[in-house]
């Protein structure tokens, strides 16, 4: 397998591989061809992780967003604790969602963010000091990440987690149905968390209008035959062709409540994913072509 100078160029290489079916051409002539492509996403990723180094997640979130998407649009910023422990569920399209909510969130520079354990975050060394790393198919891991975050909040931190623990649908690309649907596989260990740090306070957050619909669509993605496959294919083309990228990202929050207004944790989970439904149904959730 051809290797380039820069593992980060190779990770992504790998993975845009994967999105697009060519998992088993990992040889010379894909990689020559796709390199270019490549290199130019990953010096803005590189770039983008310097900047956090020098002037923070949030800051560096905004820039790198001007330049993979469209910007950024904010609704319910006003929900958000300047203080105190914050914990804050969001969906996860995938693309530039966790950007849209590091510069979102830039209200909370105690921001801590709970994400699944990959190459190409570790290798983002600025950028991983804020994540708590959960590595697949590992209790241990999942304990040490539980256990991090806790006490994170329970020092008045905020700490951002994906309860689905996976890509979910884009509710402004593939509706508000299927997003909708995703949410029964939110996991009740983040109201968990919540009930044990009783004081504080909890916010969804929907991330919206990242994947491009054009992309979604594309007849391209119809050669995938899983809604996943499909979903990737479409965010590799997405990585590939800047047109894809004009859109504003779009962040919108609840208002908060608190574990200590429900009885138990599968009450509060079923709160949680009462208002990320509502949520989708907003404005700021919407497709705007």
């Amino acid at each position: 397998m051809l290797r380039t100078a820069d593992p980060l160029i190779d990770i992504n290489l790998d993975d845009l591989l994967d999105a697009l079916g060519l998992q088993t051409l990992r040889g010379a002539w894909p990689r020559v061809m796709l390199r270019p492509l490549v290199g130019r996403f990953t010096r803005t990723v590189r770039a983008f992780d310097d900047r956090v180094g020098a002037a923070g997640l949030a800051d560096a979130s905004a820039w790198v967003l001007e330049r993979l998407a469209g910007g950024l649009q904010v609704a319910g910023a006003a929900h958000i604790p300047m203080q105190g422990p914050l914990l804050v569920l969001a969906n996860h399209p995938g693309m530039t969602d966790t950007a849209a909510l590091f510069a979102s969130l830039k209200m909370r520079p105690d921001l801590r963010v709970i994400a699944r354990d990959r190459p190409f975050l570790r290798a983002l060394p600025h950028a991983s000091s804020s994540l708590i790393l959960l590595a697949d198919a590992d209790d241990n891991s999942r304990v040490r990440a539980l256990y991090a975050g806790l006490k994170h909040l329970r020092r008045g931190g905020a700490l951002l987690t994906f309860p689905a623990g996976e890509i979910e649908p884009d509710p402004a690309a593939a509706g508000r149905g299927p997003a909708v649907d995703a949410l029964q596989a939110w996991s009740e260990s983040s109201a968990l968390i919540a009930r044990a740090v009783p004081q504080a306070r909890i916010v969804t957050a929907i991330v919206s209008q990242v994947v491009s619909g054009r992309s979604l669509h594309h007849p391209l993605t119809r050669l995938r035959r899983h809604t996943a496959d499909r979903e990737r294919l479409a965010a590799a083309m997405q990585i590939l062709w800047p047109p894809y990228q004009a859109m504003p990202a779009r962040v919108a929050f609840s208002a908060p409540l608190r574990a200590a207004d429900t009885q138990s944790a599968a009450e509060l989970r079923q709160a949680i994913v009462a208002l990320a439904s509502a949520l989708m149904a907003t404005p700021e959730c919407a497709w705007v072509a």
